[in-house]
């Protein structure tokens, strides 16, 4: 067979992508309340993203169940699985430990990104999987591809950041203060401030000009994501493509409810590989 690849549901992978290359994804948890759903499992009320709901990490149990489950299905030639940043989520942390008694059978990538910026990890590391590459090679196309990944988000309001404490409380109240609308980017893994603007669209105009600088002037993988604001993925997507004539692919997908629970509505995000994410089939 194939080594297989495992990713978590906040990479966000398209269904599609993820059937055609066998990609396994072990859902994280949305808190509502004091009920708990899957994320892409169970259906969510609609009020999720009120503010009030919080996130948690995929359980040992089913970490451990997915592990073996793509085990099985590589017919032992292993298991690479790609996880959100350890800065953002405690399931590389739970993902590390269950894969200890497997004797390096499954190794666990922290991709140092979130959303898309994770799911390039795990694509890059499935095509070279289905390109009959060993499980260091595997492995090594996802720890490569997480050096070369870089996420830069623009969110309408900080405090959904703030109460999940994906982001200070200081930077939080600062953009409060001054109705700031805040481009962050993730370094080393941890979501920081990267510029401060005083209105939306000028955080859009940084945020695309920080894209286009990262994916240079050679080919470049980069997905647009949004939390409810098709319209305005739809417009920075299509600046990236007249300003970046070499992307080898070019995703816009909408956030996971993980994710959007920090971001809130309105947020919009791009994730950049710089020399793509692997080899693209035609």
């Amino acid at each position: 067979m194939a080594v297989v690849v495992v990713t978590d549901s906040s990479s966000c992978p398209d269904s599609e992508l993820a059937q055609r290359y066998g990609i396994h994804v072990v859902p994280l948890h949305v808190l509502v309340g004091d009920r708990t759903f899957r994320e892409g499992v169970d259906d969510l009320p609609d009020d999720y993203n009120d503010g009030t709901s919080s996130t948690s990490a995929a359980s040992s149990g089913e970490l451990d169940d997915c592990y073996r489950t793509a085990l099985a299905a590589s017919d032992g030639d292993g298991v690479v699985a790609v996880h959100l940043s350890r800065q953002l989520s405690g399931t590389w942390q739970v993902g590390s430990q269950v894969a200890e008694p497997f004797d390096e059978q499954v190794r666990v990538v922290d991709s140092r990104a979130a959303g898309m910026g994770s799911g390039f990890c795990a694509l890059a590391a499935a095509r070279a999987a289905q390109a009959g590459a060993s499980i260091d090679d595997v492995y090594n196309a996802a720890v490569d591809t997480a050096g070369h990944a870089r996420c830069f988000v623009v969110v309408d309001r900080l405090d959904h950041l703030r109460r999940g404490g994906r982001i200070s409380t200081a930077t939080a109240l600062l953009g409060t203060a001054l109705a700031m609308k805040p481009l962050l980017h993730i370094v080393d893994g941890k979501l920081v401030l990267k510029e401060k603007t005083r209105t939306t669209s000028k955080a859009i105009a940084k945020l695309i000009d920080a894209a286009v600088k990262e994916a240079g002037a050679g080919p470049a993988a980069i997905a647009v994501q949004h939390l409810d604001a098709p319209e305005r993925a739809d417009e920075v997507a299509a600046k990236l493509r007249d300003r970046l004539p070499h992307l080898t692919e070019l995703v816009i997908c909408e956030l996971g409810a993980v994710l959007g629970v920090h971001v809130g509505s309105g947020a919009v995000a791009v994730l950049v590989v710089r020399g793509g994410a692997g080899q693209v089939e035609p």
